[in-house]
């Protein structure tokens, strides 16, 4: 298929500035299989979920962390940004630099009077950068001189707002990492989480650590010629375990945003068994990809010709997710990773 294939319009005043408060009041549209009695769309609220699940289903979401991982420096006289998106050491990074082409291996970024950075190597507008500091002392460093990378997409002319620090962060994020968040998550309040284990629907938390390379476009035509970023991941022993259970005792697997999705896919074996694993994943999930684990999922809408509208495609059905997107667009849902959600049914 050719990424053409995957554009649409999208209004500018579809894209979500700021998040729905509280974050279970954003909509949520339902997209069924087919071949389900009910197959037409609905339009509900995210605080809805808990009606389309079941006793014995698992949740599954990414309690990966978002960190500050944009900064502003100076190399000499010159201002550069940096904005980290892949964990190579205990103090070294993947980087996007602008003006990269100012950068040279051997310089020296000055982020603070005692916190800067090295340009070990430079690929185009990638940059390895091996900081002064490492583990929790950089991370500190991070939350002290960083802000919130937020996509391109939400307008920021003078950067991060103060509220984006908790706005751009799940409240199940425990494990320091990502440069993006899982922002189906964002939806997730403790309210919505105690209705759904009321229902007796189990949570189950993976780890992948988004990175800025989400956000970078398909620039190939064909769209098996496209490379994916890899992306650090980990299911524990404990996880593995229950979500096997769960689906021993005939429980779905809801994927909560296309990362759990994804690293699930990744790990899963033929016959959808998981087991411990920490790797590096880049997985490119396309329409004909066979799902051997998730059976929902939740998502929020993505951006025309992009990897993850396609990874939506594959899951849902090509053709259903155009209507499905039509119909949002019409209907006034908000798009992005502040915008509203939805519930995919896996296509039979």
């Amino acid at each position: 298929m050719k990424t053409s294939d995957f554009d649409f319009h999208l209004p500018p005043g579809s894209i979500a500035a700021h998040p729905a408060r509280p974050r279970d009041s954003a909509r949520m549209l339902v997209v069924p299989d087919d071949t389900l009695e009910n197959r037409t769309l609905e339009d509900r609220a995210m605080r809805d979920l808990p009606e389309y699940l079941r006793a014995g289903d698992v949740l599954v979401f990414n309690d990966t962390r978002v960190i500050p991982a944009r900064l502003k420096g100076r190399r000499g006289e010159v201002k550069v940004e940096i904005t980290l998106h892949k964990r190579a050491s205990d103090n070294r990074w993947l980087a996007f630099a602008k003006p990269a082409k100012r950068l040279r291996p051997g310089d020296r970024v000055a982020f603070a009077e005692d916190f800067g950075a090295e340009v070990i190597t430079k690929d185009g507008g990638e940059v390895d950068l091996r900081f002064d500091i490492g583990g929790p002392e950089l991370f500190a460093a991070l939350a002290r001189h960083g802000e919130m990378p937020l996509p391109p997409y939400i307008p920021r002319p003078q950067g991060a707002e103060a509220s984006d620090a908790e706005d751009y962060q799940t409240v199940f994020a425990a494990r320091e990492g990502a440069v993006a968040a899982p922002t189906a998550g964002l939806h997730f309040t403790p309210a919505l989480l105690g209705a759904l284990a009321a229902k007796g629907v189990e949570t189950v938390a993976v780890t992948l650590h988004v990175g800025a390379g989400t956000f970078l476009p398909v620039k190939v035509e064909d769209i098996a010629e496209h490379r994916m970023h890899a992306e650090i991941g980990e299911i524990s022993a404990e996880a593995a375990n229950a979500i096997n259970a769960a689906r021993a005792r005939g429980g779905r697997v809801v994927a909560v945003g296309t990362t759990a999705l994804r690293l699930l896919e990744t790990v899963a074996a033929e016959d959808g068994t998981l087991r411990p694993w920490t790797g590096e994943t880049e997985i490119f999930i396309t329409p004909g990809y066979r799902f051997r684990i998730v059976d929902l999922l939740v998502t929020n809408f993505h951006l025309p010709r992009s990897t993850l509208f396609m990874l939506v495609s594959a899951f849902a059905g090509f053709e259903r997710m155009k209507q499905a997107y039509d119909h949002a667009i019409a209907s006034g849902y908000r798009f992005y990773s502040y915008g509203d959600g939805s519930l995919l049914y896996r296509a039979s």
